[in-house]
């Protein structure tokens, strides 16, 4: 990891570098492009070509790409329920009780997070959320399984309403996708399945093929190609956000137990050789213990390469005089966690305006989060909890604004609504306020005025 020491150095540190998505890609991925598809192109070229090719050629173009970018070919698209009910039938049982506890949990955070329509019959105006119709999402997968990520939208979108939900998710080394994905969509209420990944995934949920129907928003999280794809059918679809690799900013000081610290760090550094795990602490003898601990533990790790990876590309531990300073590192970095591991971290909730999720007390940990705490695990990265939160009820409901007034606020709101039609030079604005400006009576009988 890489240590800094000072407000002043950490800051460049917390400012983002935006990398080009062509440096995101894996340089054996990058240079099999050309084999791959006849010619060298850019990540972005390349699923530019898979989404239009789905588009025109539905079905057929995602059998090919899935078999030349993924190299399984499934004979079925969808996966059929009957599958789900085995899966759920053959997953542990432990395993299954656990999902259901942290579905439980979840379905209880995003009901306690539904809005109310509400309509002001004396002000005339108010709000109604409507659930959107249909929702398609991404599950990662391939090399790993993530039934938790079924559980963290899948359940969202449900509580909110939405009348069908559709899962696309690779195969899993060629044969259907893990069970116990298909059990957590069993699980979550999920409407269908369907075995494809990567961008030709996003194309078909959001133009439809002959077997899967368009859907009104594309959601989850996803590699690069992925989150390109999502990212160029925006405006065909709604996208509930760019995700990039996990990161999480610890802020500790002298009193945090460094054995905790180093173990919440390892735990973000696993998931990803891109992840970012950073450190804040007040302390130079805790990041001492922090360092050694994180050594210890490594070692131990099933995943200690991924991890070993993340620490030495982008683990930070930085040394400052105050937590007002580590509050305002944090802020500029915009996390999508940030761990409070300090002592009254209550005092200092406040203080934090930007961040996907904040873990209160070194006995909230982000791992909680990222499974069984109720609010999805999917987060603003990449800065973007300074604009964007994270996956929640809300991104599955429209907002449409009423306004049903009566007459006598109608007269008197038209006087300046005719000014500032008029000082805009809009005409016909104008004259539809100033009939509304007498009395009814007279408007009745009055002609209609031609505006020149």
């Amino acid at each position: 990891m890489q240590v800094i020491r000072g407000f002043t150095q950490a800051q460049q540190r917390m400012k983002r570098s935006i990398q080009e998505d062509w440096q995101l890609v894996p340089k054996n991925l990058r240079e099999s492009f050309a084999e791959r598809f006849g010619e060298a192109m850019s990540p972005a070229d390349a699923v530019a070509r898979i989404l239009e090719e789905v588009r025109t050629n539905g079905d057929r173009a995602v059998r090919k790409y899935s078999l030349q970018l993924d190299g399984t070919e499934p004979t079925c698209l969808e996966v059929p329920q009957s599958d789900w009910e085995i899966a759920f039938q053959n997953t542990p049982t432990k395993l299954k009780e656990a999902m259901q506890v942290a579905a439980k949990r979840i379905q209880s955070f995003h009901q306690a997070s539904l809005p109310e329509s509400w309509m002001d019959n004396i002000q005339g105006y108010g709000e109604r959320f409507t659930p959107l119709e249909r929702v398609g999402i991404y599950i990662p997968g391939g090399t790993a399984a993530y039934p938790s990520s079924v559980l963290m939208t899948a359940i969202p979108a449900r509580v909110a309403g939405v009348n069908e939900i559709i899962i696309t998710t690779p195969m899993s080394r060629g044969g259907p996708p893990d069970e116990s994905v298909l059990a957590a969509a069993h699980i979550a209420g999920v409407d269908r399945v369907y075995q494809i990944g990567g961008a030709q995934a996003i194309a078909a949920m959001a133009y439809g093929t002959e077997t899967i129907t368009k859907v009104d928003m594309v959601c989850g999280p996803g590699g690069i190609f992925v989150t390109l794809a999502k990212r160029m059918v925006y405006g065909t679809v709604g996208v509930d956000g760019l995700y990039g690799p996990s990161e999480t900013i610890i802020i500790a000081d002298k009193d945090a137990d460094p054995v905790l610290c180093a173990a919440d760090l390892l735990a973000q550094a696993e998931h990803d050789p891109l992840a970012s795990p950073i450190i804040i602490t007040t302390s130079e003898q805790f990041l001492a213990n922090v360092m050694e601990s994180v050594s210890i533990q490594l070692s131990q790790l099933n995943r200690n390469q991924i991890a070993r990876s993340a620490l030495d590309g982008q683990g930070t531990a930085i040394i400052v005089d105050t937590l007002e300073d580590a509050i305002a590192l944090a802020n500029m970095y915009a996390p999508e966690h940030l761990c409070l591991s300090i002592s009254n971290p209550w005092d200092w909730v406040d203080r934090v305006r930007n961040a996907g999720g904040v873990f209160i007390g070194s006995g909230s940990p982000e791992v909680l989060g990222d499974y069984v705490a109720g609010p999805s695990h999917v987060m603003p990265t990449g800065a973007t909890a300074r604009f964007s939160s994270p996956l929640g009820v809300h991104q599955f409901l429209k907002v449409t604004s009423l306004v049903g007034m009566h007459s006598d606020l109608v007269r008197e709101l038209s006087e300046a609504g005719q000014i500032i039609a008029e000082a805009e030079g809009l005409g016909a604005h104008a004259e539809a306020f100033r009939l509304r400006c007498m009395p009814a009576a007279e408007a009745d009988s009055h002609p209609r005025k031609t505006v020149e």
